[in-house]
C-alpha cells in the first residue's frame, strides 16, 4: 500500500497468520491477531489486530475493526479502521471511521463517513487551539 512508511511491508506482502478460505462459513465473532485473509463468507463482528484483506469471493455482515484494510469483497457494516482501500470490485455498506481512505473507479460505498487526522496531529491541534496567546508588555 503507498499510504504506508517506506520502512512497512504492504498490506499485500505480510505474512497472514488467519485465513477463512473460500466455501468457508463463520456464523459468529472472528477476533484475530496480526494479519488475516477472509474469502469466505463471516456474519458476525471482525476484530483483527494489525490488517485485514477481503477478497473478492469474501463477505462480512457485521463490524470490522482493525488498522489496515483492503476490501475486494462485500461489507455490509460498520468499520473502524486506520487506513482503508476499497478496490474496484469491493462493496462496502455502512459507517466508515478511518483516517485514510482510498477508493478505486468501480468500488460501490453506500454510507456515512467520518475522517480523522493522525491521533497525535490531533492531539497536537487541540493543545495549539487550547493555548492562550501571551501578551508581551512593550
Amino acid at each position: 500500500m503507498s499510504l504506508f512508511k517506506k520502512d512497512k511491508v504492504a498490506l499485500d506482502m505480510q505474512s497472514i497468520s488467519t485465513l477463512i478460505s473460500e466455501g468457508c462459513i463463520l456464523d459468529g465473532n472472528l477476533k484475530a491477531p496480526d494479519f488475516a485473509r477472509i474469502d469466505g463468507q463471516i456474519t458476525g463482528d471482525v476484530m483483527v489486530d494489525e490488517g485485514l484483506i477481503l477478497g473478492e469471493k469474501g463477505s462480512i455482515l457485521g463490524n470490522v475493526v482493525t488498522k489496515e484494510l483492503v476490501v475486494y469483497g462485500t461489507i455490509t457494516g460498520n468499520l473502524q479502521v486506520t487506513s482503508l482501500e476499497i478496490r474496484a470490485t469491493g462493496k462496502v455498506t455502512g459507517e466508515i471511521r478511518t483516517q485514510t481512505l482510498q477508493v478505486e473507479n468501480g468500488a460501490v460505498y453506500n454510507g456515512s463517513l467520518s475522517m480523522t487526522q493522525n491521533a497525535k496531529l490531533a492531539q497536537s491541534n487541540q493543545t495549539a487551539s487550547k493555548a492562550k496567546p501571551k501578551l508581551i508588555e512593550v
